[in-house]
């Protein structure tokens, strides 16, 4: 392949490699669809890469037959020494197509496959996503799973509508008319999945289903997070408990926080045992952004007595903040440090502060210290040696100092 010299005009100016799909854009110059797409779309790019003029994302790609057909021959004529032919690309995606995959959704015997092949399109590329998002498939994937809930049952293509709505999220417009139409029953259907007995791909289904909670509540109005009922913590709390994927797991955790800022939320959050769980998350070793959710989280929880108590009950609850100090990010070391305020301030018992020196808590303090951190979290941990210094007077940390 190297050796054969491939027409210049046959190869994409982004990907450098011979055109399956040739497309013109408005400015003229011709690309590789998927290429193209992926320039506009998922880099959100919006000027033409050769002549950097403007290149709205939602400027018309005119198919390049000709080109296409030139491309094939060529590739058919050197077959021998080793080209493949380029197989004509499929047209894409029109509206006629999904309004027709919409109403087979009505019909019992052709909804599963309906739901199914909407679900296969939102994969395959953003052109498609661009399209079912413009005919309204979001908020009929919304309706069908309300409709589920109405009924009380998990019905066939449920999976396939979570999973979809992963891949074409709901415009924030879209999410408020929603709520706007059918109130709370939206938020009650997605938590109705959330505790429903599910056979197969419970686990996917529940996480596909946190990430939808998730669109919903950050698109809507702020007004969603005043509402929410401690059926709707239950739920989540449970659902981290049980098992969840990675991605789900950040989506419930993004949930969680963002309901912190209502002083109501936080006590249905301590009320349904958050606080024990976001510790046995972090005794898991989770990956950064894990870490900084969960203990986000915390520091709000812990900012009541009874979040406070809770973190204490838990056996390796200070063990596991104190090793995450100066170990993940400068603003997990806030968040632990702010939590430690709390603690040492509020719930300082002889045994706490006792915990505080075995587990390392007091000489990790000192090294913070010494590292190159802001000086409010510098004075904050100082305040916390400072306050029960009479206590660790004898500790070799402080003999040290």
């Amino acid at each position: 392949m190297d050796e054969i010299e491939v027409p210049q005009y046959f190869i994409c100016p982004i990907s450098l490699q011979i055109m399956k799909d040739p497309v013109t854009a408005i400015t003229g110059i011709t690309y590789d669809r998927d290429s193209i797409e992926h320039w506009l779309f998922s880099n959100k790019n919006t000027t033409c890469p050769v002549s950097k003029q403007p290149l709205p994302r939602d400027s018309d790609l005119t198919p390049n037959h000709t080109l296409r057909r030139l491309i094939q021959a060529w590739c058919t004529q050197n077959s021998a020494l080793g080209i493949d032919r380029i197989p004509t690309p499929k047209p894409p995606l029109n509206n006629i197509q999904v309004l027709k995959l919409l109403k087979d959704l009505k019909d019992p015997k052709m909804k599963l496959k309906s739901l199914m092949q909407l679900e296969l399109l939102a994969a395959e590329n953003q052109r498609n996503k661009k399209c079912l998002l413009e005919a309204g498939v979001p908020k009929a994937m919304i309706l069908f799973i309300v409709s589920c809930y109405r009924k009380g049952q998990i019905e066939e293509g449920l999976e396939e509508a979570l999973s979809f709505l992963q891949f074409v999220k709901v415009p924030a417009e879209e999410v408020r008319l929603l709520l706007a139409e059918n109130d709370q029953i939206v938020l009650d259907a997605l938590t109705w999945v959330l505790a429903c007995e599910i056979k197969k791909n419970s686990m996917a289904v529940k996480s596909h289903a946190v990430f939808v909670l998730k669109t919903i509540i950050h698109r809507g109005d702020p007004s969603v997070l005043e509402r929410l009922k401690p059926e709707f913590f239950e739920r989540i709390v449970k659902v981290l408990r049980c098992g969840i994927t990675q991605q789900g797991m950040s989506a419930a955790l993004r949930v969680l926080l963002s309901a912190c800022s209502w002083g109501r939320n936080r006590i249905m959050m301590v009320e349904a045992g958050a606080v024990f769980e976001l510790i046995e998350i972090e005794l898991g070793a989770p990956e950064k952004r894990i870490t900084e959710h969960t203990l986000s989280i915390l520091f709000h929880l812990c900012s009541s007595a009874n979040g406070r108590a809770q973190f204490l009950c838990h056996e390796g609850s200070i063990a596991v903040l104190t090793e995450r100090i100066l170990k993940v990010s400068a603003a997990v070391d806030e968040k632990a440090i702010y939590v430690l305020s709390l603690i040492s301030k509020f719930s300082a018992t002889k045994m706490v502060l006792q915990e505080m020196l075995r587990v390392g808590t007091v000489s990790k303090l000192f090294m913070l210290l010494q590292a190159d951190h802001a000086k409010y979290i510098k004075d904050k941990a100082m305040e916390i040696l400072k306050s029960h210094s009479e206590v660790w007077k004898n500790s070799p940390c402080f003999l040290q100092a």
